[in-house]
């Protein structure tokens, strides 16, 4: 089974980690993954989305043009990806950051004030793993063990005081696709 994800919203969001984490996670699985990244020149700010394959079969092509899961974390990339996704697809809204929402009928739609929940945890920069939590909480793509496992890795040597908080972002970005 492939499931072609696009995650978008403006840079500094953490758009690209829930990719690359996506992608880790896949890879760690045995799965098929690819990662493509794409943002614009200002950086922080500016916009910035990443295409993520994860498969059971060779990836023919990094290219998402049709995802089968959108996460939008503003209203621009909702605007923009949002008509894109695949009839039965998943979109996962911050609805702090989109206060249009999406008129879609024929996607299932997972909308939350992520933005506000990330700082009722305790920093604003968990916003992409309440994100991810929601896409593997509602998915199951990749197992939330395989995320922890990565996530305790990678944040050792990066930012360790921000570990707990990233796994209480995830479980709660879970808790929030039941």
């Amino acid at each position: 089974m492939k499931t072609e994800i696009i995650c978008a919203g403006f840079g500094g969001q953490g758009v690209l980690t829930i990719g690359k984490f996506l992608a880790q996670a896949g890879m760690a699985e045995g799965k098929h993954v690819s990662w493509l990244p794409s943002y614009g020149p200002e950086m922080r700010g500016g916009t910035a989305n990443v295409m993520t394959v994860v498969s059971g079969e060779p990836i023919a092509s990094p290219i998402v043009s049709y995802p089968d899961v959108l996460i939008a974390l503003n209203q621009p990339s909702l605007d923009k990806f949002g008509p894109s996704v695949r009839k039965d697809g998943v979109i996962i809204i911050d609805a702090d950051m989109c206060p249009h929402g999406c008129k879609r009928d024929d996607v299932v739609k997972i909308t939350a004030p992520m933005s506000s929940l990330a700082k009722e945890i305790g920093n604003i920069m968990v916003l992409n793993m309440v994100a991810l939590g929601v896409l593997i909480g509602k998915t199951g793509l990749v197992k939330y063990e395989t995320i922890e496992a990565d996530l305790n890795k990678y944040m050792k040597a990066k930012n360790p005081d921000l570990l707990a908080l990233n796994l209480s972002a995830i479980k709660k970005g879970m808790e929030l696709a039941k």
